[in-house]
């Protein structure tokens, strides 16, 4: 493991490219910090962001990662690009000369995926903890550890959406068309799941919940599904809700089956790059 990591980080070190993004998405996920700067201050009208609660253990666990994965999409042109140098750069086939298997070769791109995951998840962990510590109304031990499963789905979100990526980097084998063959799939599931609210209209069961109940075994709507939105759970969005007679009733928990799904289609998409490499004539 760690030699098909050494050889595949010693690709990223001197692909310029990926380092700037690297270091751009890395930047981007410390900059949550720069939420707690939001204030706006207009006459007798004070709002300081940070003080809303987004900070407070252990809903900071839910919102930092909600936030943190949608900047995503950075690392995943540094693993589609990554899939596209090696055919244009020859690396593939060059590796695959010097006794480099298949298998280890998709093995190497998979660890190195897990790997971003991994720190992604750590860094996201560590900027939480340290804004929760400064702004945070509860510091009880118990409460400050508590949901942490919230990084748990971010980590395996990232494993899979990034799984993803190096099976069209694979199949495409040029990073643009990759990123968006990722859009296409997206807008083909945005289609699916608005062929489903038409055909259910006439339905006398909530509708939506049947949509959802479908929906959940996409690729892209179950990782979505990981980490559901965390604005509705502020007890400022609650209070308002309750000012206007709406009650927000909504299950934000972490669900072991949309994990499974998850798992499931990352197993896929490795398994399909493997497949796909070992069918191919380099």
């Amino acid at each position: 493991m760690l030699r098909l990591l050494d050889i595949e980080f010693h690709k990223l070190k001197h692909n310029r490219a990926s380092k700037i993004l690297s270091i751009i998405y890395f930047g981007l996920l410390a900059s949550i910090a720069l939420i707690a700067a939001i204030r706006f201050d207009i006459g007798p009208v004070k709002f300081h962001l940070a003080e809303q609660g987004i900070f407070n253990f252990p809903y900071v666990w839910h919102f930092n990662t909600y936030i943190a994965a949608i900047l995503k999409f950075f690392l995943l042109l540094v693993i589609v690009s990554m899939m596209a140098n090696e055919y244009s750069y020859k690396t593939l086939k060059q590796n695959l000369i010097d006794g480099l298997s298949k298998k280890e070769f998709i093995l190497s791109k998979f660890y190195t995926v897990v790997v971003f995951a991994g720190v992604s998840t750590i860094f996201v962990f560590v900027i939480s903890l340290i804004l929760g510590l400064i702004y945070s109304d509860f510091n009880e031990i118990g409460i400050i550890f508590s949901e942490l499963e919230y990084l748990f789905a971010f980590f395996i979100k990232l494993v899979g959406f990034f799984s993803f990526g190096l099976f069209l980097g694979i199949l495409i084998k040029r990073s643009a068309f990759a990123v968006a063959g990722m859009i296409v799939w997206l807008v083909v599931e945005s289609l699916i799941k608005g062929y489903l609210y038409w055909s259910f209209r006439n339905s006398e069961s909530i509708v939506s919940e049947k949509v959802d109940a479908i929906m959940q075994f996409f690729p892209l709507e179950a990782m979505q599904n990981l980490i559901k939105e965390p604005f509705s759970r502020l007890g400022a969005v609650q209070s308002v809700a309750k000012q206007i007679g709406e009650t927000v009733v909504k299950d934000y928990s972490v669900s072991i089956l949309n994990i499974i799904v998850v798992l499931f289609w990352t197993f896929i998409f490795i398994y399909s790059s493997y497949a796909l490499l070992k069918k191919r004539d380099l």
